[in-house]
């Protein structure tokens, strides 16, 4: 069973825009695609050709989808690396964290990663409001399970 905090973490970035420094879609657009955005949820197609690599960058707490089989190395920012196996359709929840991507394999990996917006983000791009607080509060309780 893949650890979770290094599972996603290679995979899909659903950044925050301006409110994450290392938003993969704009530090990495090349792996990293917008697919879209809303005020709740941020979905990113994420795509590494063999052997690539990325730079550090930040991921939201949200699900990555596997798409293609991966053998991929994950290194934190504390320079602590796990070497991971990804199955297609497997899907994972996982807290926010930071991280390189090295895809090991001579095959392109894809997934995809859903973002939950945060509440704080929420209320800070103008679009928090008690009712949809309450909702985002919703969403992360259930998805925890």
């Amino acid at each position: 069973m893949l650890s979770k905090p290094f599972w996603v973490v290679g995979f899909v970035s659903l950044g925050l825009g301006a409110t994450l420094a290392q938003d993969p879609t704009k530090v990495e657009p090349t792996h990293y695609k917008l697919a879209f955005e809303n005020e709740w949820v941020q979905v990113v197609d994420v795509h590494y050709g063999p052997h690539e690599k990325s730079r550090m960058h930040e991921h939201p707490g949200g699900v990555v989808v596997v798409l293609t089989e991966g053998h991929l190395k994950f290194t934190d920012q504390h320079g602590k690396t796990q070497e991971v196996y990804a199955k297609p359709g497997e899907s994972r929840w996982f807290p926010p964290f930071k991280h390189r991507v090295e895809n090991l394999g001579d095959t392109a990996y894809n997934a995809v990663y859903v973002g939950i917006k945060t509440k704080a983000a929420a209320a800070k791009a103008g679009t928090g409001s008690v009712a949809s607080d309450a909702q985002s509060e919703k969403i992360l309780v259930s998805t925890k399970r």
